[in-house]
């Protein structure tokens, strides 16, 4: 998984991917989705796909992997390397939405919600396994929002493709924790390794789990909450708690 490109530029979108099994583009396939980062008011949010043939569902299912959430980062390490070495059959791909272009999204004057954001993302990622010869014929989704809707519209945009979406689908379907593992794996080592664009001096790496409701997270943003020019492109500025420091704790600005 080679990060560097994003490294480089934090502050958009990245895709990264595997190489597509040539297997994958012979055979009926399965895809699993599922994102790791949603809730956190630092970092980014990472949608991962990962599909192998349907005829291999069951040596996916022995390579035990679990959603990610129950796992600790070595296991989810140790998972994420099996599913590499298992590339004669096992394809996945990343996008990574920086906290930059997620704040930039949701408040641009034609609103454009997280639940929307993640939607799109989901669909590019199908569609580029189609495009890059996947022969896709089942597709499980972990929900983002009402799963009957997401649903209808998942199917509507890939017909042909018997399409899942229920809630807790990485707990459920095997392809759809393998996607789980490398969303997390990715968001893990990017926060881990996140190149500050801003001077922040000797920057304090402690800010707890990144939720909002962690108390060494909000603490982190009250001490690098600039009153001037507000937060480094690590934080989502559109969260509500960051919002809330920085009418209370900024500059007002007047235009």
């Amino acid at each position: 998984m080679d990060l560097k490109q994003f490294e480089a530029d934090n502050s958009g979108s990245f895709r990264l991917a595997s190489r597509i099994p040539d297997v994958c583009r012979t055979e009926d396939c399965c895809l699993g989705v599922d994102e790791a980062g949603r809730g956190p008011v630092l970092g980014p949010m990472v949608y991962g796909i990962c599909f192998c043939p349907v005829s291999k569902k069951e040596e996916l299912k022995d390579l035990k992997v679990a959603d990610s959430k129950t796992l600790n980062e070595a296991e989810r390490e140790n998972l994420f390397q099996k599913l590499d070495e298992a590339q004669s059959y096992v394809g996945w791909a990343l996008q990574i939405l920086s906290p930059n272009m997620i704040s930039t999204s949701m408040l641009q004057r034609t609103k454009y919600n997280l639940n929307a954001l993640s939607h799109d993302t989901a669909i590019g990622l199908i569609q580029y396994a189609l495009d890059s010869g996947v022969q896709l014929k089942e597709v499980y989704v972990d929900t983002v929002g009402p799963a009957e809707k997401y649903e209808e519209k998942l199917s509507q945009r890939f017909p042909g493709i018997q399409v899942t979406v229920r809630p807790k689908a990485d707990s459920l379907f095997p392809v759809v924790s393998a996607a789980s593992i490398c969303a997390k794996v990715a968001r893990d080592r990017v926060v881990k390794g996140w190149n500050f664009a801003e001077d922040l001096g000797e920057m304090d790496a402690d800010y707890g789990s990144g939720y909002p409701n962690d108390p060494k997270t909000k603490e982190w943003l009250l001490k690098y909450l600039d009153p001037v020019f507000g937060y480094p492109q690590f934080v989502r500025f559109s969260w509500s708690t960051a919002q809330t420091l920085m009418d209370s704790k900024a500059v007002p600005v007047h235009w």
